[in-house]
């Protein structure tokens, strides 16, 4: 932050004071007083503190939730007011923009750059595209024939699930609080919201901002705190009617069996190793370019990540070289200033993880071709940055093609033919994305059809719209984030049948068609 930038002043401002936690209208601390520091991953240094919630201030929140949900205030306002209410959201995300894209590179580590243009920018239009639903949730009249002489009018209406837990990740914190508000909000619901406890700041000014826009109290309830006590408790409690998760294939796997005990409904946007495949018609400056982006991009802090690439033999060491020297040019530093293009990794756990799977990686053979390890001060780095790593000669067996990464870490793979390719790209735990790089259009749909992924990505990659659904195959998860599809997730469906002549009939007997 600089001292005359007015940006900075406010953010220092909102940083100053101890944050707290919103339930039911309310700023609290947790029951139990206890904190939980926010640290800045480009220098190490504290930002402020944060509730350490429990389980208690999770049923507190639960509580409060469900009493929104059933109140007048909420359930009687109609689907245009409560577009109304999301739309003037979207103007105060817009108005604010610069504010939470800098408190996004301070906590996260994002560069502030891509955090206004994306996080920050794609959020507001998200707010204003579900604002436009609440009014679109038709349901349809069926021609069901009963026998027995009686009259029947039959139609079906859908309605919210109720109350929602929404267990965001660390790596996208507003974006993906934002993928699970706008479509829970826009279908009536009421939410308890958790951030991840390393990067809960711009969630939390979020949530004035839902205050400001003027939505009834406890109808947003945000519980900061770790995931095992505050996550996990959330998964758990029998008062939530649907728990949306976005995080690691390993603990969606516990979100889903601890949902079970209310039979809750669940959806699960989890992690990938997503294969880029690269034929040699593609068009090479393209592809490259992708590949660059496709990895080194929120330094490979994605679920997407393009950490796979996979490159046709022909062409392969032509397109190393191109690729290394374009890699090479990527500028790490300070993610408060526009220039960078490759900020920190956002906790140090993950640090060090990304740190010893370039190990594992020597070890198991693979080729280190650029970076390799920590970015010192003088290649800009600082607390916690890792080198933009490319590894050739790996083969799919390899631990570091098999498993998720997520860092700036890039595995090269060579295949023969269209055949080979697919086959590689199939082989893994993941479907969640792969990116397809050819001119000729019959290998872009035949290869695209045959991929087991939920978005593939044809001569270009990391392409996302809240437009179109998101989500994955296989251990990458279970639903769809944005468009239409995310919409039912958050619905139920009623039946009514209405007897409109003489007589209720005898329901043991009656027979319809």
């Amino acid at each position: 932050m600089t001292s005359g930038d007015p940006t900075a002043g406010t953010v220092r401002r909102f940083l100053d004071q101890p944050r707290r936690m919103l339930i039911g209208g309310q700023w609290v601390e947790s029951r139990t007083g206890e904190t939980l520091e926010s640290v800045d991953p480009a220098t190490g240094r504290p930002l402020t503190t944060i509730p350490r919630g429990d389980a208690t201030d999770v049923d507190q929140a639960v509580r409060t939730a469900r009493t929104a949900f059933e109140s007048a205030a909420w359930r009687e306002i109609t689907p245009i007011d409560r577009g109304q209410l999301l739309d003037r959201l979207a103007d105060l995300i817009e108005e604010h923009a610069d504010e939470l894209a800098l408190l996004e590179a301070h906590d996260n580590g994002k560069p502030v750059r891509v955090a206004r243009a994306v996080d920050v920018g794609s959020s507001a239009k998200l707010f204003r595209y579900f604002a436009g639903w609440p009014s679109k949730f038709e349901g349809s009249t069926v021609p069901v024939s009963p026998r027995g002489g009686l009259s029947i009018l039959n139609y079906t209406v859908h309605e919210p699930v109720g109350v929602v837990g929404a267990i965001v990740p660390w790596n996208f914190p507003m974006s993906m609080a934002c993928w699970k508000l706008a479509p829970a909000l826009a279908t009536g619901n009421t939410v308890v919201l958790k951030p991840a406890e390393e990067t809960s700041l711009s969630t939390l000014r979020l949530a004035e901002l839902i205050q400001e826009a003027g939505f009834p109290d406890g109808v947003v309830n945000v519980v900061t705190g770790t995931g095992p006590t505050a996550g996990a408790a959330i998964a758990e409690h029998a008062g939530i009617d649907k728990v949306a998760f976005t995080g690691s294939t390993n603990v969606g796997r516990l979100v889903a069996r601890a949902a079970t005990g209310n039979l809750k409904k669940v959806s699960l946007e989890l992690g990938g190793k997503s294969p880029n495949i690269v034929f040699d018609d593609c068009v090479l400056e393209d592809a490259v370019s992708g590949a660059i982006s496709g990895i080194f991009a929120a330094t490979g802090q994605t679920c997407i990540a393009g950490s796979r690439l996979l490159l046709q033999e022909t062409i392969h060491d032509q397109f190393v070289e191109k690729l290394v020297d374009m890699a090479r040019q990527a500028r790490l530093g300070d993610p408060a200033k526009l220039e960078t293009q490759v900020g920190p990794v956002t906790t140090p756990a993950q640090y060090q993880k990304i740190l010893s799977y370039i190990d594992v990686a020597k070890g198991e053979g693979a080729k280190c071709v650029l970076g390799g390890g920590p970015a010192s001060k003088e290649e800009g780095g600082g607390q916690y940055f890792v080198k933009p790593t490319i590894f050739t000669g790996v083969n799919n067996k390899m631990r570091i093609a098999q498993e998720e990464v997520f860092g700036p870490v890039l595995s090269i793979i060579k295949f023969k033919d269209e055949e080979e390719a697919v086959a590689i790209a199939n082989d893994i735990a993941y479907g969640l994305g792969a990116g397809i790089w050819t001119q000729s259009v019959k290998r872009a749909t035949s290869v695209s059809k045959r991929i087991r992924a939920g978005t593939v990505w044809v001569n270009t990659y990391r392409a996302v719209s809240f437009l179109m659904p998101f989500g994955g195959y296989k251990a990458s998860g279970l639903g769809r984030e944005n468009g239409a599809e995310a919409i039912e997730g958050y619905l139920q469906t009623k039946s009514v049948w209405i007897n409109n002549g003489p007589g209720g009939g005898n329901p043991f007997i009656m027979k319809t068609s």
